[in-house]
């Protein structure tokens, strides 16, 4: 799972409340072995420490920017067994690195067998807020994009999970 954090004021406020939720939804899937790696335009590998996903991204602060590229890169370079990975990319979408390199990673994962879910960033009133132009992208990659409440986020990746991860 690779989760954004905020690029706004990224030290003087928490990440997304949304974002905590959905992290925390997805870290506590029995039976999966599963990665929390935060990123702004740098990757940090938090998997060895967390304990509760919320807590630890309370506390994690980046610097500014984005560089979701380079955080999927870092994601796909986790993968052992792509027919039984799915990659869930919570972000906003605003990339400050190369688009053209995001879209070519997300390809290449969809095309190998993984399962890549785009999961669009709320704000604090759960109203989505992310870049509909490259996510767009992206669903044309074959990731799916999903812009939910963490109540409506099971059914999602199940209904994505039941249909192979394709976007359609």
């Amino acid at each position: 799972m690779l989760a954004e954090l905020p690029r706004t004021a990224a030290a003087l406020r928490p990440p997304g409340r949304p974002r905590l939720v959905t992290a925390a939804c997805l870290w506590s899937l029995p039976g999966l072995k599963t990665h929390l790696v935060a990123f702004d335009t740098a990757v940090v590998d938090l998997t060895s420490e967390v304990t509760d996903p919320v807590e630890l991204l309370m506390r994690v602060q980046l610097g500014g920017g984005t560089d979701i590229a380079r955080a999927v890169d870092y994601g796909a370079s986790l993968v052992e067994n792509p027919r039984r990975t799915i990659v869930a990319l919570i972000s906003d979408f605003y990339e400050g690195g190369d688009p053209f390199r995001l879209v070519r990673t997300v390809r290449q994962l969809v095309e190998q067998g993984t399962t890549v879910l785009c999961l669009a960033a709320l704000d604090e009133a759960a109203d989505p807020v992310y870049d509909r132009t490259l996510a767009g992208r992206l669903a044309e990659a074959g990731a799916p994009v999903g812009a939910m409440t963490p109540g409506r986020l099971a059914e999602f990746v199940a209904e994505q999970i039941g249909r192979g991860g394709q976007a359609r």
